[in-house]
């Protein structure tokens, strides 16, 4: 009896541990699943194989100069300076080194590239096509073909070539490279160092990296990227091109293990322009701006530091829409806007002419201004008009205010300054270097044009603007200061 009695516990105990034994061991093997599927692929070699015959080697060519001087490769050595200098730089340049006359030769480079239509229009980098006379471009499959250029873009550097040929090409789609998260797999396709067609693989590094330019949105790899990668695709494991290898960091030129892809979210509006117009066609709302930082934010009452402070309003859309300097740009067409590049971004990918919704901050409350959008790269090639106020006439003083020396601008401080006959302000002479204002940035030479996003032309002005911020418990005031012809925000402590 007593055996019965412990055997029938024990009956229970198993009953109802057998079941949460199978319930963990199917949860093991779920995970086990999901982490094999999630994990490095057990080969590339049939992604290779799908996608090759879309990838492309491009050679160029293009007729130089040849460089000839009297310090040159194969000529005398002549000392800087020497009476023979003159003598034999006139020498050169009729003759080359062993007497005869220097004629142009052909240079060559390679790249890579990808086809993104069965009709023949190929992506690549601009700088791979750059001044080329003659662009080859060769198959997978060995078979060459000449290219033409249909259009350029240096700012996000990307070229749209075009083929012709009878037969439908092979072709590799977009991917969508937001969707692209740090740690995935990627597989990197081109002609590196000349080599011909290469493969190499390796994962999101990073993401939203900037290099130089306004448009910069870079995926960051690991994938091997070399010389002559340039222009061929990152591929995602569903075999669509989510980036263009454009850029590696390298202390040697070779790789290290840090390149550079641009993102497709950026490449195809590009390409599409460049497909339809033969050039691009960016958004442009005509201002000048920069981040907001925290000092900037709390001169102005902003509750957070975000959105992009306007510097300056030129004649085009903004001005025309009311849009004044001293703004915070908080929204653009409904989405927020976080900093300058981010604005930049969004205003270059809008169409041209498109009226947006635009949620700018200005003393003390949030208003929405509708904008139509012109045309950046018109606008480029324009000179814009200076709306400067008229300049005040009295006679200069100088002052002491927030650690600096300043005095009211006249014309003969304008003329001496070469600010332009309309300049007015107040121009800064001196500034202490212990003070808030030489920690921010403030030298001699920089004028004052507005104070609490107010503008300025006298000393009173200026102290009356101060009195007012000090009044309204502000830790600080917002001045507006040009430098160089360019303007730019600058938040002082009034503590």
């Amino acid at each position: 009896m007593k055996s019965q009695a412990l055997s029938l516990p024990g009956r229970e105990t198993a009953a109802r541990f057998f079941p949460a034994v199978l319930l963990g061991l199917a949860l093991l093997i779920a995970q086990s699943l999901g982490a094999h599927a999630r994990g490095a692929p057990e080969s590339f070699a049939d992604l290779a194989d799908k996608v090759s015959p879309a990838v492309v080697n491009i050679t160029t060519s293009t007729m130089v100069a040849t460089a000839s001087s009297p310090h040159g490769d194969g000529g005398p050595i002549i000392p800087e300076g020497s009476p023979f200098e003159d003598f034999f730089r006139d020498f050169m340049e009729r003759n080359g080194p062993n007497g005869a006359p220097q004629r142009p030769r052909r240079s060559s480079a390679l790249g890579s590239g990808f086809v993104i239509s069965e009709d023949g229009f190929i992506v690549t980098n601009n700088h791979v096509i750059a001044e080329a006379d003659e662009i080859s471009i060769e198959f997978f499959s060995g078979e060459e073909l000449p290219a033409k250029v249909i259009g350029t873009d240096p700012k996000t550097d990307l070229a749209l070539l075009k083929v012709e040929t009878e037969k439908p090409l092979s072709f590799v789609p977009w991917g969508n490279s937001d969707n692209a998260r740090v740690g995935d797999w990627v597989m990197a396709m081109g002609n590196p160092l000349g080599q011909g067609f290469s493969v190499s693989a390796g994962i999101v590094s990073a993401r939203g990296r900037a290099l130089s330019g306004s448009y910069d949105d870079f995926i960051q790899t690991d994938a091997a990227i070399n010389r002559g990668n340039s222009g061929g695709p990152l591929f995602n494991m569903d075999g669509e091109v989510i980036g263009i290898n454009t850029a590696i960091l390298s202390p040697n030129g070779g790789s290290i293990g840090i390149g550079f892809a641009m993102s497709s979210r950026v490449a195809t509006n590009v390409i599409e322009q460049l497909k339809e117009f033969g050039e691009t066609r960016r958004g442009w709302l005509g201002v000048r701006i920069q981040d907001v930082t925290d000092d900037v934010a709390e001169a102005i009452g902003l509750e957070k530091a975000k959105g992009a402070l306007i510097t300056d309003v030129l004649e085009g859309p903004s001005l025309d829409a009311g849009i004044k300097t001293g703004d915070v740009i908080l929204s653009f067409d409904g989405t927020d806007v976080d900093d300058t590049r981010g604005l930049v971004q969004l205003v270059g990918n809008t169409e041209v002419g498109k009226s947006v919704r635009v949620v700018v901050f200005r003393e003390g409350k949030t208003e929405t201004v509708m904008v139509t959008l012109g045309r950046r790269e018109t606008a480029e090639n324009t000179e814009m008009a200076d709306g400067s106020p008229d300049m005040d006439m009295q006679e200069p003083q100088d002052a002491e205010i927030l650690g600096m020396t300043v005095t009211a601008v006249t014309p003969q401080i304008a003329e001496e300054m070469e600010l332009g006959e309309d300049s007015s302000g107040l121009v800064v002479k001196e500034v202490d270097e212990a003070s808030d204002a030489f920690e921010k940035g403030m030298r001699p030479g920089d004028v004052i044009t507005q104070a609490g996003q107010v503008e300025v032309s006298t000393i009173e002005e200026l102290e009356a603007r101060i009195a007012d911020a000090t009044d309204a418990g502000r830790k600080s005031i917002l001045l507006l200061i040009r430098r160089a012809g360019g303007p730019s925000f600058v938040a002082l402590s009034l503590e």
